[in-house]
């Protein structure tokens, strides 16, 4: 076997490392806050452990969505719509001399979050060898403009129309979760002594240099994929489907950009549909989200003047709430590869069903107040 290049071992040594890239990061974020954000005039000595409490929350929330490979907006805005008004009355009584959360600044602590936690799962995913990088690089580019065009159209057009619709696809995806044949088989184990399989793969199985563990992926003439994680179980499959796929990304797309959410929770589907092993659904369902969600971001911060819209006004953002949630969904996002990796196939078709009816029924119950 040839030695590796320099550029593969500084692949392997970042992805060997990545934890300690992936929480250098929220430091620097919360330190760089502290340091020099715009504060409200009412700020006061309390201001930065008024909202300590999101930690737990948001680190739950993190964890469960990116081991199903959701977008975290789909459980954070009704979170923060529904429970933080309660839960701060009595853990942040200081908020009742403030007016509640505006829509703009939900969708903004939403998308903050969101796009740290991704992206600490998304490099998990990538280091456990649980992402296809072809699938993903294919489905962000048919997404782009969908999610920009979904992006400009929320300038425009009533909210709760997007509720009540993104709401019936969540409900239809989680109907189809649960009464569709959606199983794969279970990862194979690559198993030394029975197959001559060596460490990193070995020649039986393929290896990549460039990652830890026994991690590779080879494709055959027939199209047919050999993926291998770092923990040694192998994966097979294909490629094909791309127009179901397409077709599931696109919607999902036109709604990731209206609300912040959508391409993930229906682009899972169309994964599992075209027989994509689950795990390597998850994993590659994040690069996609992750990579969507900060185009989404820059729309809804930069597009507005586009459409005649309004901008989200980064002055106004409550630093005290993102200091808690950002480094909690990063570290939900390193916790979930663990957990998506122990958790069987049914567990985790279940547990993504439920999931959307739950997110559904919030859907419903706000654009039901919104047409009202």
């Amino acid at each position: 076997m040839s030695s590796p290049s320099s550029s593969a071992r500084a692949q392997r040594t970042f992805l060997e490392y990545q934890y300690l890239f992936v929480f250098l990061a929220p430091l620097v974020f919360v330190i760089g806050v502290i340091l020099a954000a715009p504060l409200p005039a009412a700020a006061g000595e309390g201001y930065w452990l008024e909202f300590w409490w999101l930690f737990p929350v948001f680190l739950l929330g993190a964890t469960i969505v990116n081991t199903v490979g959701i977008s975290g907006s789909a459980l954070f805005v009704p979170f923060l719509i529904f429970l933080y008004p309660i839960l701060a009355v009595r853990l942040s009584p200081e908020t009742l001399t403030q007016p509640p959360l505006s829509p703009e600044t939900i969708v903004k602590v939403g998308l903050i979050s969101e796009s740290f936690g991704l992206s600490s799962s998304a490099l998990a995913f990538i280091q456990h060898g649980l992402v296809d990088r072809r699938l993903a690089v294919a489905l962000v580019g048919g997404s782009i403009p969908f999610v920009v065009g979904g992006a400009l159209l929320s300038f425009v057009i009533p909210e709760p129309v997007f509720q009540l619709l993104l709401g019936i696809a969540l409900l239809a995806a989680s109907v189809l979760l649960f009464k569709a044949d959606l199983g794969h088989d279970e990862p194979g184990e690559a198993d030394a002594g029975a197959t001559g399989v060596e460490a990193d793969g070995g020649a039986a199985l393929p290896d990549d240099d460039a990652k830890p563990g026994s991690a590779g992926v080879e494709t055959d003439d027939d199209g047919v994929v050999t993926r291998v994680d770092r923990g040694g179980s192998d994966y097979n499959y294909d490629r094909g489907g791309y127009l179901e796929r397409f077709a599931n990304y696109s919607i999902g797309g036109v709604f990731q950009g209206l609300a912040g959410f959508g391409i993930g929770e229906l682009g899972i589907i169309s994964m599992l549909r075209t027989s994509v092993p689950v795990r390597i659904a998850i994993g590659t369902n994040h690069i996609v989200v992750a990579m969507t969600a900060v185009l989404a971001s820059l729309v809804h911060v930069f597009g507005g003047g586009l459409v005649g819209g309004h901008a989200i006004d980064l002055a106004s953002t409550p630093w005290n709430m993102v200091i808690w949630t950002v480094p909690a969904t990063v570290t939900g996002g390193q916790i979930a590869p663990y957990i998506s990796s122990t958790l069987d196939t049914q567990i985790l078709k279940q547990a993504v069903g439920v999931l959307f009816a739950i997110i559904a029924t919030a859907l419903f119950v706000m654009a039901t107040g919104g047409l009202l």
